[in-house]
């Protein structure tokens, strides 16, 4: 069945359905065990691991290296489903999809074709980039220093999303000058300690806690040419998260579906002889389940804002003389308040139609609204509506974040202002 036909709406393209059909027989074994996950806190190594075999991981690297080449509208509408079966997944691969946008707005060499063809052949990627000893989200003290023919590594980052699942940390740090230097980090070598020490009420999974390296000794292919990010990387990292947001609503209103379709007993007021029939509680399912269609629908308008700035960068259009960027930063902003409380309410509206054991643990209904709350707390909402705003009002720019340059296709990097 496809999205379509369940009513979530067409795929963002014509072919996205053969390309999601590669993905959802394992989207549907993932979902099978997410409660199972949530309740014992499971760590998902082996579904990690089956995306990773289908070639998950490469979604958007060109065919050449073994990827699927997908766009950025497809690439979001199958992380909805994939969110829709586990966000704590979405999460997990969430830094992989990162670098790869690094690699493919890079200007071209062969660092850039060894890494695309390691992701293409599955190789994963966690983050290294948040430390808790800094007063400012983005600011390193974790240095790596010219050590003879090579480099060491010392330092701590928390945070660590996926990196408990992948083959190399993407990690950010100082250099002997304080300058910003990137690096990818064997999650094998010695002196590497990835810790599962996470301890939020949701997204558990993720693998988002402490990573520490001490004395690891790094090669110089190790270390990035270039510690620049690509032009849209705030808006990118914060649309997963929208995603997920999308993925979380889907899932809350099937389930909700399912619990009232299944529900015997009714409440003396009730408006039907069992809850399936009775108007009010539909009610509730249908706002539900609007509300996760709104937020889905938002997501694939705003992938496409994305897809222009990447299209508009790789062009070789000059990121200073463009606003095609500013205006992706923009659109993600305006979603976010709006995806982030049409999911808080549907995760927490559904209960008013079920009865008092929708709350037992065995059913892990608040799962959703536990998800929900870390997702939209990672990137506080408050901020962005006054950034559109302040945009709306004066045309101001919003203040670059999570990157200090931008990377242009001609081999060159500016500074973000």
């Amino acid at each position: 069945m496809t999205r379509i036909d369940e009513g979530w709406g067409r795929g963002p393209s014509a072919r996205y359905e053969e390309i999601a059909a590669r993905f959802r027989p394992i989207f549907r074994e993932i979902a099978q065990a997410a409660i199972e996950r949530d309740q014992q806190r499971r760590l998902p190594f082996e579904e990690v691991r089956w995306l990773r075999d289908a070639g998950f991981g490469g979604l958007r690297v060109p065919p050449d290296y073994g990827g699927l080449g997908v766009t950025l509208p497809e690439l979001f509408g199958l992380l909805i489903e994939l969110s829709s079966a586990d966000p704590n997944i979405t999460n997990i691969f969430r830094s992989q999809l990162g670098f790869t946008e690094d690699l493919l707005n890079a200007p071209k060499g062969a660092w850039r074709d060894e890494w695309l063809s390691r992701l293409g052949r599955g190789e994963m990627i966690g983050s290294g980039f948040s430390e808790l000893s800094t007063t400012n989200i983005g600011d390193h003290s974790t240095t790596i220093l010219r050590e003879g023919n090579g480099y060491r590594l010392n330092g701590e980052k928390f945070y660590t999303t996926g990196s408990i699942y992948a083959d190399w940390i993407n990690l950010g740090a100082v250099d002997g000058s304080g300058s910003p230097i990137a690096a990818l980090v064997p999650t094998r070598a010695q002196g590497v300690d990835i810790l599962d020490d996470w301890d939020g009420f949701g997204q558990a999974m993720s693998g988002s806690g402490t990573a520490r390296f001490k004395d690891v000794r790094l090669e110089p292919e190790h270390i990035k040419p270039d510690a620049a990010r690509f032009p849209y990387t705030p808006a990118f990292f914060q649309l997963v998260h929208l995603a997920s947001l999308a993925g979380i609503g889907r899932a809350a209103a099937s389930e909700l579906a399912q619990h009232v379709g299944a529900r015997a007993r009714i409440y003396p007021r009730g408006n039907g002889a069992t809850s399936a029939d009775d108007p009010q509680v539909l009610e509730v399912v249908g706002r539900v389940r609007g509300r996760a269609y709104s937020a889905g629908a938002i997501v694939l308008n705003v992938a496409e804002a994305l897809q222009r700035s990447f299209e508009t960068n790789i062009s070789g259009v000059d990121p200073e003389r463009t606003d095609i960027h500013l205006i992706a930063d923009v659109e993600t902003s305006q979603a976010v308040t709006v995806i982030s409380t049409l999911i808080l309410e549907a995760t927490t509206i559904l209960f008013d139609a079920l009865g008092a054991s929708a709350a037992k643990r065995a059913t892990a209904l608040d799962r959703h609204w536990r998800n929900a709350r870390t997702i939209t707390s990672h990137n506080p909402r408050i901020y962005h509506d006054r950034v559109v705003g302040d945009y709306a009002v004066s045309g101001k720019k919003p203040a670059a974040v999570g990157y200090r340059k931008i990377i242009t296709p001609f081999g060159t990097s500016s500074e973000v202002a």
